[in-house]
């Protein structure tokens, strides 16, 4: 529903037939990736991007992550792309390093390249948090993707 009369509002759309979409998928925390690659896969599938438009690259850990998203992202084979992993605290400084420099590689190579990414990367205390909100985050992330290709889309033609 817009919100004024005289304004264009580009409101979300969340129809992903004929997206490409590109999945990076850190191995660090296999079970807790697996589980957020497996509700973004299906979100992706339910909102209409078909299983051979889909392309899955697993990396070592979350650092690796944003160099496969720069590489994907330059190739021009996706419309958008989907990080996928987890970073759980641990007794050293160690997590701050990996969970800031992972998100701020992601973002640089969106803003960079002007393709969008959803951040899946979850980062939490302990594996009780990452096992509960792995599945809500992967759904939210193939939501995001599809709806930012629709966007950006949108407001290019606008």
């Amino acid at each position: 529903m817009a919100r004024f009369n005289d304004i264009l509002e580009l409101e979300p759309k969340l129809a992903g037939k004929g997206l490409r979409i590109g999945i990076v998928l850190s191995r660090f925390n296999p079970d807790i990736g697996e589980g957020l690659l497996s509700a973004c896969a299906n979100e992706l599938k339910r909102l209409g991007v078909a299983p051979t438009d889909m392309a899955i690259a697993t990396v070592p850990g979350a650092l690796e992550i944003p160099l496969v998203l720069q590489t994907m992202a330059q190739s021009g084979k996706f419309d958008a792309l989907v990080a996928v992993g987890c970073v759980i605290r641990g007794d050293t400084y160690h997590f701050e390093i990996v969970s800031n420099e992972s998100a701020r590689g992601i973002t640089d190579v969106q803003l960079n390249t002007g393709i969008p990414i959803a951040n899946a990367v979850l980062t939490t205390e302990d594996d009780d948090q990452a096992v509960a909100r792995m599945t809500q985050k992967g759904t939210e992330a193939a939501q995001a993707a599809v709806e930012m290709v629709n966007l950006l889309t949108a407001v290019k033609a606008k």
